[in-house]
């Protein structure tokens, strides 16, 4: 036992990545059992709004354990500072995975407590690391550690929901996990990395990441929730729309054609990027259909676009190249990889199609699910092993 919590505990990817895969189960698992609960007339399996529990597991209890998990492994790499410290990422991963239980169980204000009180742990680990590195650029884990500090604003505002009954904080625990959290972490990530990636393998291949364009994105996010918020989803179409082409004119510098023909590790990111554009333009038609007061929307088609669209096609490939390359093994994605990274955009696009057309049957939406279940079964079989046994080169790490 005290060989493989040495194992677990050697690197900080490993004790954020595994509860992170696992999540990748049971909170679909979760959801497709009490949707089908309370489509047959039950009570669901909790005594709280099913959607909202869905919301906070998929933007708080997922994603957050492989953006962290990748964080600590990159942000002082990226500022040649000190490695987050042992004691800090190792708290703040068991406090956090250990929420999860509760929050199954019912007891959701415990839950959620004690993984708020890990997501502190985690921010200032990372404001140490920021405060202590030397003088460089330090934008990208900046606007990473920001993002973070506003997920964790947005976790609080969600126990004010769940535990003090504080109507307001659903709705803007959902806005700030999505829209000051999820989307403007995974914006900076990618101006960081699949540029210096496509670099690393594409010959003669000149590195494009204005900020610029990079700062309108950040602020469009902000002012996108904010729009949400007030719901005045009919003026959305004036942030998303020029976002979107941002997005996309991003894509096509920093390669995308030529990224997609390179090696399958690389092809995922360029691929899961154009996701954000996709999305980015379903949410301004939507705005505009409303703004035109015609009758059809795109439902929850966008929402759908960025969460499994952008950001699980993104967990897919950039999880799988932190933890084969930390693991001493070749950053080659192979077969069952690349195969669940494909059935990932086929999820996303059953999940989407009933919103888009509503006289589909909503059979799409528990076969979308039950094909996550396959993808990220399969996806935690192959590689939460990693995260536990030793490295295969005998390094430390």
């Amino acid at each position: 036992m005290s060989r493989l919590w040495s194992n677990y505990t050697a690197s900080p990817h490993r004790v954020m990545f595994l509860p992170g895969a696992l999540q990748g189960v049971l909170a679909m698992l979760w959801w497709l059992i009490d949707l089908e609960s309370r489509r047959a007339g039950g009570a669901g399996l909790s005594t709280l709004p099913g959607p909202a529990l869905h919301m906070w597991l998929m933007l708080y209890g997922f994603f957050p354990f492989f953006i962290f998990g990748f964080l600590f492994t990159a942000v002082p790499n990226w500022l040649d500072g000190a490695a987050i410290a042992k004691p800090a990422y190792v708290v703040s991963g068991v406090l956090m995975a250990l929420g999860l239980p509760l929050v199954y169980a019912g007891l959701v204000a415990a839950g959620v407590a004690l993984h708020l009180a890990g997501w502190g742990v985690a921010v200032w680990a990372l404001l140490r690391t920021l405060g202590g590195a030397p003088p460089q650029d330090k934008i990208h884990a900046g606007i990473a550690t920001l993002a973070a500090a506003l997920g964790g604003v947005g976790d609080a505002l969600f126990l004010a929901w769940a535990g003090a009954d504080f109507p307001e904080g659903l709705r803007a625990a959902e806005m700030l996990g999505l829209w000051g959290f999820l989307v403007p972490t995974f914006l900076a990530v990618c101006h960081r990395m699949i540029p210096w990636f496509t670099s690393r393998i594409v010959p003669n291949y000149v590195m494009i990441r204005p900020y610029g364009p990079l700062w309108g994105l950040l602020a469009g996010c902000l002012a996108h929730g904010a729009l949400e918020v007030a719901e005045q989803r009919e003026l959305l179409w004036l942030v998303d729309l020029p976002m979107a082409l941002v997005v996309f004119w991003f894509a096509s510098r920093w390669g995308v054609a030529r990224g997609m023909r390179q090696v399958r590790l690389l092809a995922m990111l360029h691929l899961a990027f154009l996701w954000a554009g996709l999305a980015l333009s379903l949410y301004a038609i939507d705005s505009l259909a409303r703004y035109g007061g015609l009758a059809w929307n795109a439902g929850h088609a966008p929402l759908h676009a960025l969460g499994i669209g952008f950001f699980s096609s993104m967990v897919i490939g950039m999880a799988a190249r932190v933890s084969l390359g930390h693991s001493g093994r070749k950053l080659e994605a192979d077969g069952l990889t690349w195969g669940l990274f494909w059935l990932v955009q086929g999820v996303a696009l059953l999940r989407m199609l009933p919103e888009l057309l509503p006289t589909l049957p909503q059979t799409f939406v528990t076969l979308a699910g039950g094909l996550w279940l396959l993808a990220f079964g399969l996806w935690a079989a192959k590689y939460a092993p990693m995260y536990w046994r030793p490295r295969v080169d005998g390094k430390v790490g």
